[in-house]
């Protein structure tokens, strides 16, 4: 790259380079707006490829040589590749990792690790389903709790069904110090019961899509 005294200094490091060509183009966009020229943003139009051509040749007369804007070029679009990647495609795809681990916070003192997985899967799955909230916690709560029957379970998943939608709600809260704070093999089967239903209704509430407004009933 030639050197020029108008340009600002160049570091070495990519990431500068980066920065003072993209100070380059809205240098030149400044320029294009007082002269009332506008962005091409449809590439079919028949003037995007002399626009571009221009800009090109602006850039180059700055110091830039034409392997310089190859190499950034390529530089940016690595990266803009490698950020777009770590979105997921919808909120439906974040992994149920991240779930299991917003429920482990609050719960891993007081349930084994699988039974959150468990939940945070289920949790997953059914918030996308037609289902009253009451469903769709005892379809959360159904595979760790295999000795109960749904009607059973129904009665502890109603009134966490009405709770306000928040995770603090008074509702949640109160059923969650109502049980004894004991380990899991400890509790009985009615506190393991109503303590997976309380973890359920917080899974939902910290799912993507959860809390819609299917009704409670």
């Amino acid at each position: 790259m030639t050197n020029n005294p108008k340009r600002p200094l160049v570091s070495s490091i990519p990431a500068l380079a980066e920065l003072e060509l993209l100070q380059i183009i809205f240098e030149m966009e400044e320029l294009e707006t007082e002269e009332t020229i506008s962005y091409p943003f449809n590439p079919s139009d028949p003037e995007t490829e002399s626009y571009f051509e221009m800009l090109e040749q602006e850039v180059l007369e700055t110091g830039w040589s034409m392997d310089d804007l190859t190499e950034q070029g390529r530089i940016l679009s690595d990266r803009m590749e490698q950020l777009w990647s770590a979105f997921p495609a919808s909120t439906e795809d974040l992994p149920t990792e991240a779930l299991s681990s917003i429920l482990a916070q609050r719960f891993a003192a007081r349930v084994p690790q699988q039974l959150l997985q468990n939940i945070a899967q289920r949790a997953q799955q059914v918030v996308s389903q037609n289902l009253s909230l009451a469903d769709q916690l005892v379809q959360c709560v159904q595979d760790c709790l295999p000795n109960w029957g749904e009607d059973d379970l129904q009665v502890f998943a109603r009134p966490l069904a009405f709770a306000m939608r928040s995770p603090e709600t008074e509702v949640l809260e109160s059923a969650l110090q109502s049980i004894r704070s004991a380990s899991w093999t400890d509790l009985s089967e009615i506190e393991q019961a109503r303590l997976s239903l309380v973890i359920a209704r917080y899974a939902i509430i910290h799912t993507p899509h959860g809390d819609t407004d299917s009704p409670a009933d």
